[in-house]
């Protein structure tokens, strides 16, 4: 049997180009420019993650309790001493007074005030019955026009407990619209004024346009980025927001104050539905239209 020779020289002679055709091809990439092109979004995601501002805890003594009325997409707030047991509700809605009335009762406080962000137009303030109900004390802003146990003006504190509320005074969706901020808790209440990635129309109440955005980026943004921020009302299931999540991405409200203007001036909404009712009774803080049990 004869065995296929190969001279040493033409194998050596062969080997170049098997290295050739073996060997790893290497290429020099761009890391960013790959990220940004196959995924820019998740790198949005991660630059954002990596800038949300740490939240301030409460303190173990602070009670919160957000409250909802589904037909008004309301929220209410229930905020408490644990130690003391005084209590204030924000924006308290009438048809819901009664719940409310019935979980302080279970939670073992006692309601101090009712205080509202300003007169509301799509819902009737449910102050007046919780007065009767709890014999709290009605509390919102002088310049707002409606009766109330105690009116208040930027500066002035709501104490309840060991804990306070500072009133800001920040009108624009109506002339008497206030802000409420627990400095301690890292948090605003800011009723229509700032909501959810939008803000409360101003066509009506002495709205304007101009108010509201200046009175938003001098005293609502100026504040820490990584205060919470509880509005009077979302229509989306959205619980709160921050004021470093509004100063970037409020679609309004990140806007100048010209096209901010022109925004509010072209949203065309309908007249809101229960204004004719809720307007009268707000004034009065609702004692006239306690339900006859």
């Amino acid at each position: 049997m004869r065995v296929a020779s190969v001279s040493l020289l033409s194998a050596f002679a062969c080997l170049p180009s098997l290295i050739r055709s073996t060997a790893p091809v290497t290429r020099t990439v761009n890391f960013k420019s790959f990220i940004a092109v196959v995924s820019p979004r998740l790198l949005h995601s991660q630059q954002a993650a990596m800038s949300l501002p740490e939240r301030k805890p409460f303190t173990p003594d602070f009670f919160f309790r957000q409250l909802f009325d589904g037909e008004s997409s309301t929220y209410s707030y229930l905020l408490a001493d644990i130690k003391s047991g005084d209590a204030v509700i924000i924006d308290p809605v009438l048809e819901q007074a009664k719940r409310d009335a019935q979980l302080v009762k279970d939670l073992g406080f006692k309601l101090k005030y009712a205080i509202n962000t300003h007169m509301h137009a799509d819902h009737i303030t449910g102050s007046g019955w919780l007065k009767q109900l709890t014999g709290c004390q009605s509390v919102i802003a002088a310049a707002s026009g409606a009766k109330a146990d105690r009116h208040i003006k930027e500066g002035d504190r709501i104490e309840f407990g060991r804990h306070w509320i500072d009133a800001l005074a920040t009108p624009g969706h109506t002339n008497g619209c206030m802000s409420y901020v627990i400095s301690e808790q890292g948090c605003i209440f800011t009723g229509d004024t700032v909501l959810i990635r939008g803000c409360g129309r101003t066509d009506f109440q002495e709205g304007s346009s101009k108010s509201l955005y200046e009175n938003v980026h001098s005293k609502i943004f100026s504040l820490p980025e990584n205060y919470r921020i509880y509005p009077a009302h979302d229509y989306k299931g959205q619980l709160e927001s921050s004021v470093w999540e509004e100063k970037r991405y409020n679609p309004r409200l990140t806007k100048s104050l010209d096209e901010f203007i022109q925004i509010m001036d072209n949203l065309n909404l309908p007249y809101p539905k229960k204004i004719d009712a809720s307007l009268p009774a707000n004034r009065e803080c609702g004692v006239y239209d306690i339900p006859k049990e």
